[in-house]
């Protein structure tokens, strides 16, 4: 039975695939309170008690404003963390497997973006993901980072929780000019075991960055639509508020996001055999548990 380490499983990524591996792999999974990724000596221990096959690194900083006035910790969780994992992933031969984020492009150019494109954050909480990403590469043989974009489950914290928490207001602004591809956590989380499958396979695998993400793309307001149609469909609401769509210009933030982070998932198809989610799909298995 192979050994898998899961770091984050307290987050939306890290419970799903918790609850994926759990009885199919002999599995450590920790939290931010058992292991802090920003410390190495911790990381070291941990690793080296256990010996894991695979590190699955689930944790991140993911509160995008915050980051902007927090950059020491963005970059501590995000790019230092990543680095204590792959430089013990290396010394003792696991693979690592870390997820990272669309934030790292500017999102100022049309179409699908490759893994091979120029990448370009316009906030703190993208660079220190990119800068994870490098730390990764550099410092781990085998290691394999997953890119994907607009992450919801039935936690809270996301998208689709912060939609149904505003259900009371008659009227609601989302953006409209921001479009991408939402992914549910479970066809993330089954991703991650195919990846993991397709090694164990012997298939040749190219270590480095692959894209995955739902379908199809949209905008937040495209989304928002979309969230209060299934949540009206099963019942979860009595009404659907009157969404407006609004342009980022008219959203008070102090971060710049960008505008189009569609992800192309070819590669990953063509290596892994993993095709794209329908996220409509993940929102039904939502509102059916809930």
């Amino acid at each position: 039975m192979k050994k898998v380490m899961i770091t984050g499983c307290r987050g939306q990524v890290g419970r799903c695939l918790v609850e994926e591996l759990e009885g199919k792999v002999e599995l450590l999974a920790l939290d931010s309170s058992q292991l802090d990724i920003t410390d190495s000596d911790k990381i070291n221990a941990s690793v080296e008690a256990f010996v894991p096959d695979y590190i699955i690194n689930t944790a991140a900083y993911t509160a995008v404003e915050l980051a902007e006035n927090n950059p020491e910790q963005a970059y501590a969780v995000n790019s230092d963390g990543p680095n204590n994992l792959a430089l013990a992933a290396e010394r003792y031969g696991s693979v690592l497997i870390h997820l990272s984020t669309d934030y790292v492009f500017n999102g100022k150019q049309d179409g699908e973006k490759c893994e091979s494109d120029t990448v370009d954050p316009l906030n703190i909480y993208g660079a220190s993901k990119l800068k994870g990403e490098r730390a990764v590469m550099d410092a781990c043989t085998k290691h394999i980072i997953l890119r994907t974009s607009w992450v919801f489950s039935q936690q809270e914290n996301n998208f689709v929780s912060a939609m149904l928490n505003l259900r009371s207001q008659l009227n609601i602004s989302v953006v409209s000019d921001q479009i991408g591809g939402p992914t549910y956590v479970g066809c993330i989380a089954k991703t991650l075991v195919q990846i993991i499958k397709g090694i164990d396979a012997g298939l040749m695998v190219e270590w480095g960055i692959y894209h995955y993400s739902g379908r199809p793309n949209v905008s937040w307001f495209e989304f928002a639509q979309s969230i209060f149609a299934q949540a009206k469909h099963a019942r979860w609401i009595d009404s659907i508020p009157c969404l407006h769509p609004v342009s980022s210009a008219h959203y008070l933030t102090n971060v710049e996001r960008p505008k189009n982070t569609c992800l192309a998932n070819y590669k990953i198809y063509q290596v892994f055999g993993v095709k794209s989610c329908n996220w409509e799909l993940g929102l039904k298995s939502i509102f059916n548990k809930r």
